[in-house]
């Protein structure tokens, strides 16, 4: 970055192969040599899709969920989408930390800001999820998720109208791995599976929302397959998605939503990039989802 021009190549051969934990120690390194800011030199020095992937790729993986929930909640409209993607997908513990970096970075309470943005039955959702107090690390209850998947079916396909609250209460309580047994007793009793139930008794956000869950808890790998896939297709690229997906998941389980991009889609998630996207970005891109 130093005189004129600036070497795209080199800040991607740094970001791009570095942990998120390195990328913190070289911020911090970067000051104490320098007494710079590196994700201010970084933005001075790059523009557009580039310069929000690097900055992306300094912060920690709280403070980029952070800041992405901040992005969604304020100004003009809400991006339902992002608030959906994040709090469906996080751990507990993920949550808190989310949290945390929320009130640190813009003084104010993430539940108090989502509450004001949000209404009706998606605002309990959202806070629900928010609460990051899903029964992580308990072995599989089959008598419980009979249970459930007949509650489930008695608020939803049994009934005129549905119990949206039965729906919150077990799909953002339960662990993923208890509501996938809940799924699969579900479909034995109603001959469906539970995202059929949710598209006929549900709509709008809390519609979304609730897919969302389902989508996670049957196949993680393919649910961000999914959101990297409709990131790219069409006219445009929606880059807030397709960057975040790939900045939060190239460090955990890339290598398993590339292979699931291909079986679902029958192309290569680097082909897709390579056709969607030029220049610095696509090389960094490709970088990051390439390990």
């Amino acid at each position: 970055m130093k005189g004129i021009g600036t070497d795209e190549k080199a800040i991607i051969d740094v970001l791009a192969h570095r942990s998120n934990e390195q990328r913190q120690a070289i911020k911090n390194m970067f000051k104490t040599m320098f007494g710079k800011d590196l994700i201010s030199e970084l933005k001075s020095e790059l523009t557009s899709s580039m310069e929000q992937i690097s900055v992306a790729l300094m912060l920690t993986p709280a403070e980029y969920d952070a800041k992405q929930l901040r992005d969604a909640i304020s100004g003009a409209g809400t991006k339902e989408g992002t608030i959906i993607e994040i709090l469906c997908s996080r751990s507990n513990k993920q949550i808190a930390d989310i949290k945390a970096a929320y009130k640190f970075i813009y003084s104010a309470d993430l539940e108090k800001d989502l509450m004001s943005d949000t209404s009706g039955h998606f605002r309990r959702l959202c806070i629900s999820l928010l609460t990051g107090n899903r029964m992580e690390g308990q072995p599989v209850n089959l008598q419980k998720a009979q249970q459930d998947a007949n509650e489930l079916y008695q608020a939803g396909e049994k009934v005129l109208g549905t119990d949206e609250s039965k729906f919150n209460q077990i799909l953002c309580s339960q662990s993923f791995e208890q509501l996938r047994v809940v799924f699969e007793e579900y479909r034995k009793l109603a001959k469906k599976g539970l995202d059929q139930a949710v598209k006929s008794e549900m709509s709008g956000d809390l519609e979304k929302g609730m897919l969302a869950i389902v989508g996670v808890v049957e196949n993680k790998h393919r649910y961000f397959a999914e959101r990297l896939y409709h990131s790219m297709k069409g006219a445009g690229t929606k880059d807030d998605t397709l960057i975040r997906v790939i900045v939060t998941r190239c460090e955990i389980d890339m290598v398993q939503i590339k292979m699931e991009f291909q079986r679902t889609f029958g192309q290569t998630l680097e082909s897709f990039i390579q056709g969607d996207t030029s220049g610095d970005y696509k090389n960094m891109l490709l970088a990051l989802v390439s390990g």
